[in-house]
């Protein structure tokens, strides 16, 4: 015992020299660093005012972003027709883990989508992988059937990399859930950043009715505010 307290000791000691508390700046000189090299970095600087907390900025910032979209979509199962899409996605409700998106499409002619949805997700936003409920509203029109009403789903979200740079995203939902107008959606959409504000991405969507099998595919281009 004692000689284990003659190894803790010494031990703690010299540790609560190299490891501040949390929140307490950090002296200069006890880096031994360059005075230039701490000019030149503000990241440093900051660091030295105010030391990190990585668990608090896994559990609270986001490793995805709000994204603004616009593009271009084809609907295979309308005779190959084109269009446009828009939307946002993930609209962050205050510091909480509530989203809003929405979104619309339309090849002009025969097809009409869109809806507002709020997601609430379920994990740390920092992590990578984060699964998300959805509950909202929206209309399907297209040459075959006609519907609207309650949204219900839920998403899979794995951001490849923090801060939006990269990710895949798998979501479902069922339009007029358990009445005969019912639709399901697969969305699977694959974003990629070219710049720090700036992404793009394809969407690969499935409708199902009890009438008919819908499809399109959208390239995008998205805006990270």
């Amino acid at each position: 015992m004692k000689i284990l307290t003659l190894f803790v000791t010494p031990l703690i000691f010299g540790l609560s020299f190299i490891l501040p508390l949390k929140g307490e700046p950090v002296l200069d000189n006890n880096l031994d660093l360059n005075p230039q090299i701490i000019e030149e970095s503000p990241t440093l600087q900051k660091w030295l005012q105010e030391p990190p907390n990585v668990l608090d900025s896994i559990e609270n910032d986001p490793s995805f972003r709000t994204r603004i979209r616009v593009g271009y979509s084809q609907f295979p199962s309308s005779h190959q027709s084109s269009g446009i899409n828009i939307g946002v996605e993930d609209i962050f409700l205050d510091k909480t883990s509530f989203t809003i998106r929405g979104d619309y499409q339309t090849n002009f002619e025969n097809r009409h989508s869109g809806g507002v949805d709020l997601q609430y997700y379920v994990l740390p936003l920092g992590w990578y992988v984060n699964v998300a409920p959805i509950v909202g509203y929206r209309y399907l029109d297209t040459q075959n059937y006609h519907t609207d009403g309650l949204n219900l789903g839920g998403k899979l979200i794995l951001p490849l990399s923090r801060n939006g740079a990269a990710d895949i995203t798998l979501m479902q939902t069922f339009v007029s859930p358990g009445s005969t107008d019912e639709v399901g959606i697969s969305t699977l959409s694959v974003g990629y950043a070219v710049t720090n504000n700036l992404r793009i991405a394809t969407d690969i969507q499935k409708e199902n009715s009890r009438v008919q099998k819908d499809s399109r595919v959208s390239f995008v281009l998205e805006w990270i505010p």
